[in-house]
């Protein structure tokens, strides 16, 4: 089959597509056929090392994070899959590679894909749809009438959401530049921040929790607009000692952790607040979820290009750019 692999670490690292052989299935596997493929951060923080700390990959590496696609083969003790269903999915972690022709993925990892999407469409939303239920369910347990920040809104993960914030009730404040104006007032937002001419820190107050997409400075300052005993989400920021033993990541890491994240601690304590980085967990059940929520017309995808597979280098380097409206998505079948 068809792949797109790196097999180095390193920014400047080049995708190659290169055949390998379809991979086999354990017995609560499906083989899935791809017809489309998702670009995300996580792919070029790979590629550049940045998650070595949390995750180590032999290469050659097939890379790719989300996905749709067919069910080709069902593993002898799968019970939610057959052959021929339409699926979406983020496999877990120590099995990614959605850029490719075929994935072996656990049943446990994937859902039915929502009925009225496209498979580009339903590509465009596993990771970010994840890594948002996870973050305002789980760990912010965001409530009706809260006032949430929500970092680059016009994002391929604030598009996202935006809107399920919307959902859950929250009066929602964004970030964003001129051109994501129009973008994030469509999807729902209250407030919208002009990042280029706006300093958003001294603007909004009180707010009971930011979800936050970019990391450095920008994090630090989101602690400036929380009420008392809010809490901040990251998915860019550095992993704390918390994350380590809720993770069982062991004491090495737990003491690493702790050190690097010491700015995230001493910000926390100023502002009587919580901090909270987050790594999205695969979960075929919360896909569930938001496959209900998108074929009852209350999430959409938002998409900026669909780009054919040969071309996922372009599509990456685009994506790095941080120009993209919504999601990028490789296009398979």
């Amino acid at each position: 089959m068809k792949a797109m692999v790196i097999k180095r670490y390193g920014k400047d690292v080049p995708l190659q597509q290169v055949e390998v052989p379809i991979p086999t299935i354990g017995e609560k596997d499906i083989l899935v056929e791809i017809y489309a493929a998702s670009i995300n951060p996580v792919d070029y923080k790979i590629r550049d090392g940045k998650v070595k700390m949390l995750l180590t990959y032999q290469m050659p590496l097939i890379v790719g994070n989300d996905f749709s696609g067919k069910v080709l083969k069902a593993g002898a003790k799968v019970t939610n899959f057959k052959i021929g269903d339409e699926v979406y999915g983020r496999p877990r972690k120590t099995r990614i590679g959605t850029f490719a022709e075929y994935l072996s993925v656990h049943e446990d990892d994937v859902s039915l894909k929502p009925k009225n999407l496209s498979f580009e469409e339903a590509a465009s939303l596993p990771l970010v749809g994840l890594t948002t239920w996870q973050a305002f369910h789980e760990i912010l347990k965001l409530k009706p009438g809260q006032k949430i920040l929500i970092h680059a809104g016009a994002g391929g993960v604030g598009t996202f959401a935006i809107q399920l914030a919307k959902q859950m009730g929250a009066y929602v404040a964004t970030t964003a530049s001129d051109k994501g104006y129009e973008l994030v007032k469509s999807l729902g937002a209250d407030e919208i921040i002009n990042y280029k001419q706006q300093d958003f820190e001294g603007i909004l107050k009180n707010y009971d929790a930011v979800f936050d997409t970019l990391g450095g400075e920008t994090l630090e300052k989101s602690f400036n607009v929380l009420k008392a005993q809010g809490k901040i989400v990251s998915v860019s920021g550095l992993p704390n000692r918390k994350f380590a033993i809720q993770n069982n990541l062991g004491l090495l890491k737990t003491i690493l952790f702790s050190i690097v994240s010491r700015k995230m601690t001493a910000l926390e304590k100023k502002h009587d607040a919580t901090y909270h980085f987050l790594f999205m967990k695969p979960s075929g059940e919360q896909l569930s979820h938001i496959k209900k929520q998108v074929e009852e017309g209350k999430i959409r995808p938002i998409i900026d290009q669909i780009i054919p597979f040969e071309d996922a280098q372009k599509a990456i380097n685009y994506v790095e750019t941080g120009k993209a409206k919504g999601k990028v998505v490789l296009k398979m079948k």
